[in-house]
């Protein structure tokens, strides 16, 4: 079967039709969509490679799936009374002409997470659109923005590229996620807001045309309307007296690309399996009672609809085919620079261990190379690699032990209570030993902090140094040098819990033995020794000042400060005699 036209210019269905039109470049686009798909999450530069297609939009339940099934002329899509499209579908439509090509002539389906399958039975097809969107969004009805890729290749269908995305909904319904609306358009806009594609904007006829979401959201970004069809569904169903004549003609809400009327199967139809050819012969003679569409016959029905389709593809595919060369042969320059840096390709094991081999020994020179002060890419804004290192060691580390005050929350008061309470009932003869040794270790303790605190800054430089140190050859291979980081960061961090421990055990050990047979330790004998020398020092200092001379000469300073005003002496009662107080 094909397209024709009849008397009257709508384009029909006819059975020997092997002239169609877009049979070259469609399909072209079709490919370079094949082969960017599974790429696009790997290569972001490709995102930038915005073929051409043709974006469906409309509201819930404005007549969408029943245009894209009478375009194929099999019922295909999920359908219901809640929202039913959650995922992006590309639909590929494929002229195959009947005993060309791999010499099927039936109709069937191919996915693109499943190209070795095809499918014959329709009614699988919505099974498997049904189960790939649970997959990703669950039994709820909520949506994402990853495709569904499907290419329906068949003899009664022009070469046209669509993509069905979700109806516009404006209240969640049931477990709708309270954002769905903001969600769907977004990701309607996602699509319609590149210059590449044309937005098909699919308006129920039962509903004021000046407040269509599908027209306003293509307003927003195609202003002029250069880039939009406008589709009025459900004409059979308008109030009696009234027509869609004024919007066909855009004399409504202007189109540069026009509208195009259409009938669709209501609810019951698909209910009673009413096929898609009935409903084709029913709108094509409804368009035949109503007089007032006959002068519009170009632009009436799902025949006119597919050839506007394909004629507008195909003219804008060619008029973006010499900018679309030049930016894939941009990419294809870039690409095959970016390979050559990468080195020849490495066919056999051996190549690849001696490889990796090689790898990993210059990563380990390099390594050992920043830590002992020997690398070529030595800085000189900072200390880095060894030197951080010492640095920290050296510098704050020290600092940060100078800075415990070894006497901080231990005052008098807190010695003589730790001796009274380690004499128990008993008046003690003797300074006991128990409360120095709990005073010591909890000052001890406080050295911990600061080792823990200098490990964890030696841990992050040798990170620090770890993720700098990329050979040349690890450019070539992404994979492996972030299995080396991994590997690596895996390593150094494996590492910490043994020091740690090292560290807490050496602040342990020095708290459970007090070395009191240190020089520099100041024990019982010492002290009594330190407080002799201090208590004769005094003595000596109070004999001198006791001396006949050292009073005379006291008093005549004292007096000469009278004199000046500064000090004022007042004699002492008589049995002072002798004295006087300042």
């Amino acid at each position: 079967m094909g397209w024709k036209s009849n008397s009257n210019g709508d384009v029909l269905q006819t059975k020997n039709s092997t002239c169609f039109i877009g049979s070259s470049v469609i399909p072209l686009i079709n490919k370079l969509q094949d082969i960017f798909a599974p790429l696009g999450d790997i290569d972001d530069r490709l995102t930038g490679l915005r073929l051409p297609q043709v974006a469906v939009i409309g509201s819930q339940s404005s007549g969408k799936s029943s245009v894209l099934e009478a375009l194929v002329g099999r019922d295909f899509l999920p359908r219901g009374t809640d929202i039913c499209t959650r995922r992006p579908l590309l639909l590929q439509l494929e002229k195959r002409t009947i005993g060309v090509g791999d010499n099927d002539s039936r109709e069937y389906g191919e996915f693109g997470h499943l190209p070795d399958k095809r499918f014959y039975d329709f009614s699988d097809i919505r099974c498997e659109i049904l189960v790939e969107t649970a997959k990703e969004v669950g039994v709820n009805k909520g949506v994402s923005d990853k495709q569904i890729r499907l290419k329906i290749c068949s003899p009664n269908v022009l070469n046209i590229t669509l993509v069905d995305l979700p109806g516009i909904s404006k209240v969640p319904v049931g477990d709708q996620p309270s954002d769905i609306e903001a969600r769907i358009r977004n990701m309607i806009m996602s699509y319609i807001k590149q210059e590449t594609s044309i937005i098909l904007a699919v308006s129920p006829a039962n509903a004021d045309l000046a407040n269509s979401d599908a027209l306003q959201m293509a307003k927003e970004v195609d202003p002029t309307g250069t880039r939009t069809i406008g589709v009025i569904t459900k004409l059979d169903i308008m109030d009696k007296g009234t027509d869609a004549k004024n919007f066909l003609l855009g004399k409504v809400i202007p189109l540069r690309l026009g509208y195009v009327g259409v009938v669709n199967r209501s609810q019951q139809d698909i209910n009673n399996e009413r096929s898609i050819e009935e409903a084709l012969a029913y709108e094509e003679q409804f368009f035949c009672d109503y007089h007032v569409y006959h002068s519009l016959s170009d632009r009436c029905g799902i025949p006119q609809l597919a050839k506007k389709l394909n004629q507008i593809l195909e003219h804008h595919i060619r008029n973006l085919l010499p900018t679309l060369k030049t930016d894939l042969n941009s990419h294809l320059v870039a690409v095959e620079k970016e390979l050559r840096t990468y080195g020849e390709a490495l066919e056999s094991n051996a190549e690849r261990g001696a490889m990796l081999l090689n790898v990993l020994t210059k990563y380990s020179e390099a390594f050992s190379a920043v830590v002992d002060g020997k690398s070529e890419a030595m800085t000189t804004k900072e200390l880095s690699g060894g030197a951080r290192i010492h640095h920290i060691f050296q510098s704050i580390f020290v600092k940060s032990l100078e800075e415990v005050d070894p006497c901080e929350d231990l005052s008098d008061e807190d010695i003589r209570i730790a001796i009274h309470n380690a004499t128990g009932p008993r008046n003690a003869l003797f300074v006991p030993e128990v409360p120095f040794e709990v005073l010591v270790r909890r000052q001890i303790a406080r050295l911990l902090d600061p080792s823990l605190q200098c490990l964890r800054f030696v841990y992050d430089e040798l990170i620090k140094i770890s993720r700098a140190c990329e050979t040349f050859e690890m450019r070539r291979f992404l994979e492996l040098r972030r299995r080396l980081e991994d590997v690596t960061t895996r390593f150094l961090r494996d590492g910490v819990k043994p020091a740690e421990r090292m560290i807490t055990n050496l602040i342990d050990m020095e708290m459970d033995y007090i070395n009191s047979s240190h020089p520099n330790f100041i024990g019982g004998t010492k002290a009594v020794d330190m407080a002799q020398m201090e208590l004769r020092a005094m003595q000596s200092t109070g004999e001198a000042l006791s001396h006949p001379g050292w009073r005379q000469a006291i008093i005549d300073e004292m007096t000469a400060l009278h004199a000046s005003g500064t000090w004022e002496l007042v004699p002492l009662p008589a049995d002072c005699a002798g004295h006087y107080m300042v």
